[in-house]
C-alpha cells in the first residue's frame, strides 16, 4: 500500500488525555481510543516509561502521524517512544498553527502562539459547519474560547480555568474545603429541571458553583458576540467537562467532540 492510500494515525495530546484516531485517506475512522496521563508525576521522574497504546497492536501500518502536542516535552517523548516501539521509523508531522490553513485564516497577533489544539478544533469546526459564524467553547484543563466568523477568521479567544481546575484551586487555597475532581464531582450537580443549582452540601456547592462560573463565562461571550456581529452565532462545545457544564448553560449549543482529530484529519489529507 502506498504512503498516500495508506490511512493516518491522528493524535491529540492534551493535558489531561490523549485521543487517537486511525483515519482512511477518504476520512472514514477505522479506528480510535484514548490514553490517561496516569500517574504523570511518577512517570516524568521515570525517563525510559512510556505510554500505553495497547490497541495499537492490531492496527495496520499507518502513512504516517500528525500529532497535535500541547502536553509538553515530556509526553512527546513518550509518544515518539510508543510510534517507534509499534513502527519504527514512521513519518510524523507536529502540527503548529500558521496563518492560514484548512479554510481558516489565524488572527492571533503572533499566529504560532496559538495552541495546536486550538487550531486544529477550528478546522475542524468550519469544515463541520460550513458558512457559520462560530463560538467554540472546549471544556478541558483549561476552558477555552474562539470566535470564527463564517468566512473562517478567527477574530481572537479567551482562555479561563477549566472546571476541574477550579474545583482543584479552592480545596488547595482554602483550609476548610475539599480538593474536588473530575470523577468525584460528575453527579453532584443536580438537573436544571429541578430548579436552581443551589446546593445545600459543600461538595455540590463546589461542583455547581464552578459549573455556573464556566456556563456564565460561555454564556456572556456568546450574547456579545452576536451583539457585536448582528446575526446568529452557532456555539459548538467539546471536551471533557461539556457535559457538565452544558447541564447549566441556558443557551442552544451543539455538542462536537472531535473537533482537534476532525481539523487533524484535514490537515493529513491537505499534505
Amino acid at each position: 500500500m502506498s504512503r498516500a492510500a495508506a490511512p493516518c494515525l491522528l493524535i491529540d495530546a492534551g493535558n489531561s488525555r490523549i485521543k487517537w484516531a486511525l483515519v482512511a485517506a477518504d476520512g472514514t475512522r477505522l479506528h480510535a481510543g484514548a490514553a490517561d496521563h496516569a500517574n504523570q508525576e511518577a512517570q516524568d521522574t521515570a525517563p525510559n516509561a512510556r505510554l500505553d497504546f495497547a490497541d495499537w497492536a492490531t492496527l495496520p501500518a499507518p502513512g504516517g502521524a500528525w500529532i497535535s502536542n500541547v502536553a509538553g516535552e515530556a509526553v512527546a517523548r513518550r509518544l515518539d517512544a510508543a510510534l517507534d516501539a509499534r513502527w519504527p521509523g514512521l513519518a510524523r508531522t507536529v502540527i503548529r498553527a500558521c496563518e492560514q490553513q484548512g479554510g481558516v485564516t489565524n488572527g492571533y497577533s503572533t499566529p504560532d502562539a496559538l495552541g495546536s489544539d486550538r487550531w486544529a478544533g477550528m478546522i475542524g469546526a468550519h469544515a463541520a459547519f460550513p458558512g457559520e459564524p462560530l463560538l467554540i467553547a472546549t471544556f478541558g484543563t483549561a476552558t477555552t474560547l474562539e470566535a470564527l466568523r463564517a468566512d473562517g477568521t478567527f477574530v481572537g479567544g479567551l482562555i479561563a480555568p477549566g472546571w476541574t481546575l477550579m474545583m482543584r484551586a479552592l480545596g488547595e487555597h482554602t483550609a476548610q474545603l475539599p480538593v474536588l475532581d473530575a470523577q468525584h464531582a460528575r453527579g453532584l450537580i443536580d438537573a436544571p429541571e429541578r430548579g436552581p443549582l443551589f446546593a445545600t452540601d459543600t461538595k455540590r456547592s463546589i461542583s455547581a458553583g464552578c459549573a455556573l462560573a464556566q456556563a456564565g463565562l460561555i454564556e456572556r461571550a456568546w450574547a456579545d458576540l452576536q451583539d457585536a456581529w448582528k446575526m446568529p452565532v452557532r456555539l459548538v462545545v467539546s471536551g471533557g467537562a461539556a457535559a457538565e457544564v452544558t447541564a447549566a448553560l441556558k443557551v442552544p449549543h451543539t455538542r462536537h467532540d472531535a473537533l482537534v482529530l476532525a481539523g487533524l484529519a484535514l490537515i493529513a489529507r491537505s499534505g
